[in-house]
């Protein structure tokens, strides 16, 4: 069977360029044969970045309301530019709405490998506090006599949304999670996660959306796009006896999402927030600034953080008088992965880093760090 070399997916994307304060528009090539990109300037009718491979990026980052970080630059993909990459990713690369429900939170690591295993792309997370309203707005469209108590089960406690891509996501996503009723579940779906977490009708541990319209409508209401006033329900970062965990964009690529966090929380640690963040080469280079003139891999350390999404979490530990600052990093081990395995082979480095850069997890350094790093990206770059 002859290959197509040059079979291209074309998208419209746009980058801010904050130097110049203009916001550019593209033409960007995704040449999926040999993992390459081009972007053509459409105001200025000319090629802005010849065809070149980019390292961290690969054929499921590209989909409408993605953000591909190509040379540090994060480009936001707004729409298809013709009907051939339309008709071919639309059910290839469809989106659906997800929510591990509060009681399920503990088992969250678990169930993201699984949501992996089951060749789903997380393409968003965040942890968020309904309010009633919010409640009750997420669960207007539902045909069901028990709305009051779903509406008081989703406000119980903290959730994590989830915005899922594949290959006719919304039906396999339903498919996994298995029947409403947990029991019912149990029982004709037994390897399904609901069967696995859930209790019963209403504490179910999931949620997916129906269909399309409705997946569109959740996803709009927990990740609304970037040009829309409303910001989506609030995170639930506390900023106080906390530390903080990035899993840098290398290991979020690698799929290693789901083995760290389950790793994370059956060492005894309590995810109090969670959420994907693009960080962009200014704010990299802010948050890392303690380690400018210090550590001589500084540059390539700021150019690891800008490469893709990472995920920041805000970690408390169940015993208050727990050291979580310091013991996070010590578990976390040496910075360089290759030593770690030596001296400290249980520690996250060793088991999930790959070099002194892309040592897959950041932690706060000294106890005071904490809640300022948490503080940094739930606070302030969420809010931006």
């Amino acid at each position: 069977m002859s290959v197509d070399h040059n079979e291209k997916y074309i998208f419209e994307a746009e980058w801010y360029d904050k130097i110049a304060s203009i916001l550019k528009k593209f033409y960007l090539y995704y040449y999926s044969y040999d993992n390459t990109v081009e972007l053509f300037d459409i105001k200025a009718r000319k090629t802005f970045l010849r065809r070149t491979k980019c390292e961290g990026i690969q054929a499921e980052d590209f989909y409408v309301g993605a953000v591909v970080t190509i040379f540090s630059r994060n480009i936001k993909i707004t729409d298809y530019a013709d009907c051939t990459t339309r008709t071919k990713l639309q059910t290839k690369m469809q989106k659906t709405f997800a929510i591990v429900k509060s009681d399920a939170i503990d088992s969250l690591g678990e169930i993201l490998k699984r949501i992996v295993s089951c060749n789903f792309h997380i393409a968003n997370i965040k942890m968020v506090k309904l309010s009633q309203e919010e409640a009750a707005n997420f669960c207007q469209q539902r045909e069901s006599t028990d709305i009051a108590y779903i509406v008081n089960y989703l406000i119980s406690g903290p959730i994590v949304a989830l915005e899922l891509l594949g290959d006719h996501a919304i039906s396999r996503w339903l498919e996994l999670i298995g029947p409403e009723d947990s029991e019912q579940a149990r029982s004709e779906a037994p390897n399904s996660l609901r069967a696995c977490f859930g209790k019963d009708g209403i504490y179910n541990a999931l949620h997916g959306s129906l269909n399309e319209e409705a997946a569109i409508k959740e996803l709009q209401l927990f990740f609304p796009d970037s040009k829309s006033k409303d910001k989506g329900p609030a995170n639930t970062a506390t900023l106080k006896d906390c530390t903080c965990c990035i899993i840098k964009p290398h290991a979020v690529q690698a799929k290693l999402t789901g083995n760290i966090i389950d790793d994370i929380l059956k060492a005894g640690y309590t995810i109090s927030a969670i959420q994907q963040f693009n960080v962009n080469p200014f704010d990299a280079e802010e948050f890392l600034e303690v380690y400018k003139g210090v550590l001589p891999d500084y540059g390539a350390m700021v150019g690891e953080l800008q490469s893709g999404p990472c995920i920041v979490m805000e970690l408390k530990h169940n015993d208050q008088n727990f050291d979580v600052q310091g013991e996070f990093r010590k578990w976390c081990g040496p910075m360089d992965p290759d030593i770690a395995r030596q001296v400290r082979p249980d520690t996250l480095r060793a088991k999930y880093g790959k070099t002194k850069v892309q040592n897959a997890i950041h932690c706060s350094d000294l106890p005071e760090d904490g809640s300022l790093e948490v503080e940094y990206f739930f606070k302030i770059l969420d809010s931006s």
